[in-house]
């Protein structure tokens, strides 16, 4: 075989992850609330996409839209509309081509949009706000189209920080005032001082002693505790404030680990006071603070918005995108046309077509992603209906490939879907990754459970125990298979942790210390 330079053809496939492909993956990622970001920044970078309301006006002519109104998940209702199969999200990411779709002019005012929504048929009806309590406008309108948005109105409470800063302006001057305010940025946002004296003496090269003097001026500021070094400090900094700091809860408070352990008669023996004495330093105890800090600052708590809306209908169920978070995209061809109109030379055509081509593939990706999104919920409406009817008790084990197998979508995808996605139904407001879980083998052989009614289970067994009867987690094991759980005691244990309840040992303590203190 003679060696020496030559030309092959050869012909392979690959995937390529074009801009347009990331951009599509990174969607279904994407919360509603920051899908209405990532529209926000791409407006801002290709003019030939803007916002809009749903008016009639903006719903027509030389503009084309998408948004999540246009996508309804009923079924079981011989009535409902059911649109066309569209193309999957993986076929649509795999196949779709931004430089060769063919904009989308269509009339969204004709019947044949117009009644494929709940939204669009139900005329200022009331919504499927689920377990919300909205009106029909709150569920499906704008912001503030129902009233002044509360939460806007709020002012962010004044943070731990600033509190103490203003203290220490008020008290302190010169080289104190700057000790000071070096201690209070060494103040965790639970109240405790996260270094030590020697250090931040050390760092700006005054004496220790001055510093702890000016440690001791902050301790006193409030709230009562701040400033503390350990929890045995601030609870004795509170005592002190309560004029109840006497040498018997002096050394009370410096075995705080024997009173965690439920050791009150050595207790009793180290401070040397008798049992009724002892409970009322206990009950004294209970009334502090370990963690003062707590009262300010932080960021004000943001409600979770839902996604979704799932509503029981006399025929089924209706599954809906939550469209009050979802702006509505338009394309505005209209302006296109003007551009195009002008002289330009190739660059500037090139851009424009660009834009063009970027702006239909995102408006084309927002609508595949609110019918994937409807699509999954949909399914998982159905595998998990015993829970919306009955509650967590009925929960029944499901996977990600088990929804991807039913709609023929990649688990990867529904993966996607599922993540930081709420959905609001008549029990609540539930994360779609609560509907996954493991499953649990009945006790008669019969179908496997859920791991989330199992927790149901053993939280509601403990909550239900005798104070003096406390369940070991062998009593609740033979508890649940006497229910029909098949379930191993570090499994239980497990559980148990995870949703922070403690040992029977701890339970027993906790109680008898509640007793005492009562």
């Amino acid at each position: 075989m003679a060696l020496g330079p030559r030309l092959d053809l050869r012909q392979s496939q690959s995937l390529v992850m074009t801009p347009q492909l990331q951009q599509a993956i990174r969607l279904l990622t994407l919360s509603n609330l920051e899908i209405e970001s990532f529209i926000a920044e791409e407006i801002e970078k290709n003019p030939l996409l803007e916002s809009g309301g749903g008016s009639d006006e903006e719903r027509t002519g030389d503009r084309d839209s998408a948004d999540g109104a246009d996508d309804d998940g009923d079924w079981g209702d011989p009535d409902g509309f059911d649109p066309p199969e569209p193309l999957t999200a993986d076929r649509l990411i795999a196949g779709g081509d931004a430089g060769n779709d063919a904009p989308l002019d269509v009339d969204y005012a004709a019947e044949t949009f117009h009644h494929d929504s709940a939204i669009d048929s139900m005329a200022g009806g009331p919504g499927m706000d689920g377990a919300l309590g909205l009106d029909g406008g709150g569920s499906v309108g704008g912001p503030g189209e129902d009233g002044p948005d509360f939460d806007a109105m709020a002012a962010d409470a004044p943070s731990l920080h600033d509190h103490l800063l203003g203290q220490a302006g008020a008290v302190l001057s010169g080289i104190d005032l700057l000790i000071g305010e070096h201690l209070i940025d060494q103040i965790d946002e639970a109240g405790y001082l996260a270094t030590t004296v020697a250090e931040i003496a050390d760092r700006l090269g005054v004496a220790a002693m001055r510093v702890e003097a000016v440690l001791g001026v902050v301790q006193g500021f409030d709230p009562t505790g701040v400033g503390a070094r350990s929890l045995a400090e601030c609870i004795a900094l509170q005592a002190r404030e309560a004029d109840r700091y006497d040498p018997a809860m002096a050394r009370l408070i410096d075995n705080l680990d024997l009173l965690a352990q439920g050791k009150i008669a050595q207790l009793r023996r180290i401070t040397g006071v008798d049992e009724e004495d002892m409970a009322d330093m206990i009950r004294e105890l209970r009334g502090y603070d370990p963690k003062p800090g707590l009262r300010f600052g932080g960021e004000r708590v943001q409600a979770v918005v839902p996604d979704l809306f799932v509503a029981r209908r006399p025929g089924g169920w209706a599954v809906e995108i939550n469209a009050a978070t979802l702006p509505r995209v338009l394309v505005n061809r209209s302006y296109y046309v003007e551009l195009s109109a002008g002289g330009q030379d190739r660059d500037s055509r090139a851009w424009l077509a660009e834009k063009l081509a970027s702006a239909n593939w995102l408006v084309k990706a927002l609508d595949q992603r609110q019918r994937t999104i409807i699509k999954v919920a949909t399914e998982l409406v159905t595998h998990q209906e015993a829970f919306f009817l009955k509650g967590v008790a009925h929960l029944k084990p499901l996977t990600l490939k088990t929804i991807a197998d039913a709609i023929g979508m990649h688990e990867s995808t529904v993966s996607r879907v599922t993540s930081n996605k709420y959905l609001s139904c008549a029990r609540g407001l539930f994360e779609l990754k609560y509907f996954f879980t493991s499953a649990i083998q009945a006790a008669d052989g019969g179908d496997a459970v859920s791991a989330e009614a199992v927790k149901s289970q053993i939280k509601a067994l403990i909550a239900a125990e005798d104070p003096n009867k406390i369940l070991s987690d062998d009593t609740l094991v033979d508890l649940l298979r006497a229910k029909g759980f098949d379930i191993a005691r570090r499994t239980v244990a497990k559980y148990r942790e995870a949703m922070g309840i403690g040992s029977s040992v701890q339970r027993r303590r906790q109680k008898a210390l509640g007793a005492r203190a009562a």
